[in-house]
C-alpha cells in the first residue's frame, strides 16, 4: 500500500488509489459539514441575532426573510447531509442571486477581490460542487441509499 519512490525516498501513500477511495468522500463530508453549518449561521443571525446581530430593519417577508429561510434549513440540510444536492443546488443559486442581481457586484467590477463578493462567489462555487458530487461518506443521503439496498 504504501511504497518508497526514487532515490528521495518519498512515500506515494496520498497519491495511492486506496487513499483516495477510502478518504476522499470522507474529507468530502467533513468539508460540507462544516460549510454547512458556516452557512447556517447567516440565517441564524437574521432570524435570531445569534451569532452576529440582525441586520437592521429586518422584515420575515422580505428578500432578506427568505434568503433567512434558505440559509438555516438549506445549511442544516447541507450539515447533515440530507437531500444534499437538492438544497446545495437551491444555496448555489441563492448566493449566484445575491452575487450578480441583489448586491450587483458586476457594477463595481469583475473581480470578487475587488468588488467584495468573495464569500458569495466561494458559496455558490462550493454548493454547486457539492450538487454534483454529493454529500460524501458521512452523509444521511448515504445512510439511506445503503438502508433501500438493504431492504
Amino acid at each position: 500500500m504504501f511504497e518508497l519512490t526514487g532515490i528521495t525516498g518519498e512515500f506515494t501513500m496520498f497519491e495511492s488509489r486506496e487513499f483516495c477511495e477510502l478518504w476522499a468522500p470522507r474529507l468530502l463530508s467533513i468539508v460540507r459539514i462544516l460549510l454547512g453549518l458556516l452557512y447556517m449561521q447567516h440565517g441564524l443571525s437574521k432570524y435570531f441575532g445569534f451569532p452576529a446581530a440582525s441586520p437592521q430593519n429586518f422584515q420575515v417577508f422580505s428578500l432578506i426573510g427568505l434568503a433567512g429561510v434558505i440559509e438555516i434549513i438549506g445549511g442544516l440540510m447541507v450539515a447533515l447531509g440530507i437531500y444534499t444536492r437538492w438544497a446545495a443546488l437551491i444555496i448555489s443559486g441563492e448566493m449566484a442571486v445575491a452575487f450578480f442581481i441583489v448586491r450587483n457586484r458586476l457594477s463595481v467590477s469583475l473581480f470578487p477581490l475587488v468588488n467584495g463578493g468573495q464569500l458569495e462567489a466561494v458559496y455558490s462555487i462550493f454548493f454547486f460542487t457539492l450538487f454534483l458530487v454529493g454529500g460524501g461518506a458521512w452523509s444521511l443521503d448515504r445512510q439511506r441509499k445503503v438502508g433501500l439496498r438493504t431492504a
